[in-house]
């Protein structure tokens, strides 16, 4: 540890989480101001009352006073914030999509199987994301191209005979320009939300000063992939095919017309399927992780997608649709293409998921040896499986959008017009889906509360690290207990909800399937169920529009709806390039930057503190930190998580990305700077370096990291001066509060995921994760220091340490 001169002062840079907040909130003032960024991402101080940035709180540590310089780093705004923003709530689909390719299972060293495997599974999600791409359009024409432009405006018809009068309707290509030309702003739309990006803010040089000695840190994967240009490109071309394809008469044949009319339809139906071919093989064999090799044959894929190549492609299918629109100037009543096409889409998209779920069963015990030998509360969930699980929601999901759209302008145009026969069967699916939803959603609560009660009928205490922090106070024990269980029920349990979720939703389609492949007709009993389904496609499309308008109109709204976008968003466009960008290629560059300019000051040390999301920021901001700094600077950064996922989410969820192995290099290459501060009222923040914990004599046990950069038993928790446990670097903190305490800000009753800097023990970890002091070194705050913990039933008292005594109860 770094002795501290009369010179050192400690720089505490903030990030928050999801949702956003206010830079008041996140450093603590009634007032902040700018001293860096470029409005996006924003570097925030304290403010007097003349708006000039002030230092933060003075420090204590080892009974001597630190300067303190609080920052924070505002990010919020590049996911929520008017309507450009807002919109991406509409790609949520094709967001989970790219968000299953990070979940898919880590691939072994030398294992051929496994490595094939790895490839062909990466191939198939980018595929299903075309996929989903493509079925976006088509059902998109199932509005504009056939209810509104085949039907509603058909010459003779009532539909919108108020607004649009019979001498319009009867002019050539006035239907096919409003059938299609929606569809073309559409794909526009898509062509420029994927190059949105954003421009990092004085962007510095990543070599590292010297050979990296750390290896294996989280967040390495996490970098812009090159070949999203022409993944980008190839779903453009892909689109327009499809509604060239579509729009002359579906995949299974062009429209008939008479002479040479007819061989041009012929001809653009035929390149429209050619285009559609290109694209996808083009999407399959850009994953190939040898093509950058200058000697494989991946180069002459690059080479075949390079810019120009790229530009020719998109022109070509832009001229192909343009010329599609002018051989369709006389639509007929209805358009036969759509009902196919999304009927194909919908099979194709079912038959991929079906092999990415079975590919992913041997990819997933190759990668069992990768974390067997962790406990199973560290293992990866659904056994490195989850990938399959939320590619079927992300697909069914985005059908359900676009059937509720289409229901929703049909009941606007008048409710009599006829969807494709395909859309029966989707009723069907989303009716069966929400009845066995709803039959689900009892059973589990059901279920929680039974087991809830019957835990408190035979008076089984749950959280008995609750009675440690709350020794003597029975209130604060029992409102502690309630919260403690709640949260670690839906920490235990929220990956269970998405796999419920994504069964019900297979449920449902089965016997959809299986009846439209058999060409059966639903059964007349089955009409309740379809209804039902009309209902809940209604209510989702409704939601969603709303949703997307509150978020544009409204602020605080679009905060709330930003929660999707903030946890999707963080992943880079690696199987679908129409995503919301990669806000972490913005955030982590700059902390890194920031950070690297408040160390040339050698007085100068760094804590990043991240809460929530924010704490998977400022790991990997200090990750890549760790890579590049020497070994004098590295000793001056520390690291403190609040309320974070980093334990029982992100390693389990994406274990090739963040796996359990890079925390623990992340933990030795800080040398017991990483402090982790946790409430177990936190139902979406738990412990981070500990785990296997358990009461024993009155004493808090359990396994976590060591300061060696190993990991096994820890020595039996501390408590700190403000009531606080402390057990290796998580600092386990009473939630209610114990005080208030003088001079400082009291948050009053359970808190649960908020308000973190609100407690006492937070300037602690801060001075600890600084290395300014020892986790057991004795303070002599206000309470006093415990080397050694009461009963979980004995009263603490205030000033004096007290031992447990060999006569008592040690917890229920």
């Amino acid at each position: 540890m770094l002795i501290p001169g009369p010179d050192t002062r400690v720089v505490e840079l903030r990030v928050h989480g999801v949702q956003g907040t206010t830079p008041q909130s996140l450093v603590d003032a009634v007032a902040a101001v700018d001293v860096a960024g470029d409005g996006l991402g924003r570097i925030v101080r304290p403010a007097d009352r003349l708006r000039r940035p002030g230092p933060g709180p003075v420090l204590q540590a080892e009974g001597r006073p630190i300067t303190r310089v609080v920052e924070g780093y505002v990010w919020g705004a590049m996911t929520s914030g008017g309507w450009s923003k807002a919109t991406w709530a509409v790609l949520f689909p094709f967001s989970l999509a790219n968000m299953a390719h990070w979940m898919l299972p880590p691939v072994p060293e030398r294992s051929t199987p496994a490595h094939l495997l790895g490839i062909g599974l990466r191939s198939l999600l980018r595929l299903a994301a075309l996929l989903l791409t493509v079925l976006l359009v088509a059902q998109t024409a199932v509005v504009t191209l056939d209810l509104v432009a085949a039907q509603c405006l058909a010459p003779g018809s009532a539909c919108l005979a108020d607004v649009v009068p019979a001498s319009v309707r009867a002019v050539p290509w006035v239907r096919t320009a409003v059938g299609l030309a929606p569809i073309a702003l559409m794909i526009l739309v898509l062509a420029r939300l994927s190059t949105v990006d954003w421009r990092i803010d004085r962007p510095e040089p990543l070599d590292a000063e010297g050979e990296p000695t750390i290896t294996g840190l989280p967040g390495t994967h996490i970098a812009t992939d090159p070949d999203t240009p022409a993944l980008r490109s190839l779903h453009i071309v892909a689109a327009l095919g499809a509604i060239t394809v579509i729009a002359l008469g579906g995949p299974l044949g062009p429209l008939v017309a008479p002479g040479a009319h007819g061989v041009a339809i012929t001809a653009a139906w035929a390149l429209g399927l050619l285009l559609i071919g290109l694209a996808a093989l083009g999407t399959m064999l850009l994953d190939d992780p040898t093509g950058g090799a200058p000697h494989r044959g991946g180069r002459w894929l690059r080479a075949a997608l390079g810019r120009r190549p790229r530009q020719a492609l998109t022109a070509a299918a832009t001229l192909l649709f343009l010329l599609a629109a002018c051989l369709l100037d006389r639509m007929p009543p209805r358009m036969p293409g759509v009902d196919v096409g999304v009927q194909v889409l919908a099979a194709l998209l079912v038959l991929v998921c079906a092999l990415i779920g079975l590919l992913l069963a041997p990819a997933a015990l190759l990668a069992r040896r990768t974390w067997s030998s962790l406990p199973r509360e560290l293992r990866p969930w659904a056994g490195g499986w989850m990938a399959a699980p939320v590619l079927v929601v992300a697909g069914l999901l985005g059908g359900g959008f676009g059937a509720g759209v289409a229901l929703t302008a049909r009941w606007l145009l008048g409710g009599n017009l006829p969807l494709p026969i395909g859309y029966g069967y989707i009723t069907l699916l989303w009716g069966v889906a929400g009845v066995l939803g709803l039959v689900a959603g009892t059973v589990i609560a059901a279920t929680t509360g039974m087991v809830r009660w019957s835990s408190l009928r035979r008076g089984k205490e749950w959280a008995r690290e609750a009675s440690l922090l709350h020794s003597g106070r029975a209130r604060d024990v029992k409102q502690a207990s309630r919260a403690w269980w709640w949260a670690r029920w839906e920490r235990n349990h929220s990956h269970h909800v998405l796999l419920v979720v994504a069964a019900v939703l297979v449920a449902g389609a089965i016997p959809a399937t299986a009846l439209r492949l058999r060409r059966i007709e639903p059964a007349a009993w089955t009409r309740p169920f379809s209804t039902f389904g009309v209902l809940v496609l209604g209510l989702l499309a409704v939601t969603l529009l709303r949703a997307v308008w509150l978020a544009a109109r409204r602020p605080q709204s679009g905060r709330r709806l930003g929660i999707m976008a903030d946890i999707a968003s963080f992943w880079p466009r690696e199987a679908h390039p129409v995503v919301p960008p990669c806000y972490a290629l913005k955030v982590v560059p700059e902390l890194v930057a920031r950070t690297r300019e408040h160390l040339r000051d050698r007085g100068t040390r760094v804590v990043l503190t991240g809460h929530s999301q924010g704490s998977l920021l400022a790991a990997v901001a200090v990750a890549r930190l760790l890579e590049v700094l020497p070994p004098e600077d590295r000793e001056r950064v520390g690291l403190l998580t609040a309320g974070s996922q980093l334990q029982w989410a992100y390693p389990r969820a994406f274990p090739a990305v963040v796996p359990h192995s890079s925390l623990v290099a992340l933990s030795g290459g800080l040398e017991g700077r990483w402090r982790a501060l946790c409430r177990g009222t936190d139902p979406l923040g738990g412990a981070v370096t500990t785990w296997g914990r358990q009461v024993f004599d009155g004493m808090l046990l359990g396994v976590g990291y060591l300061p060696d950069g190993t990991e096994g038993a820890l020595p039996p928790a501390l408590r700190g001066p403000n009531g606080a446990l402390v057990l290796g670097g998580d600092h386990w903190l009473p939630d209610p509060q114990r005080g208030p305490f003088p001079g400082r800000r009291w948050a009053s009753g359970v808190c649960g995921h908020a308000d973190y800097t609100s407690d006492p023990e937070w300037d602690r970890a801060v001075a600890i994760a600084a290395g300014l002091t020892r986790a057991d070194a004795p303070d002599e705050a206000p309470g006093g220091f415990m080397p050694s913990l009461p009963s979980a039933r004995q009263a603490m008292p205030v000033f004096k340490p007290t031992r447990p005594q060999p006569s008592e109860t040690h917890g229920p």
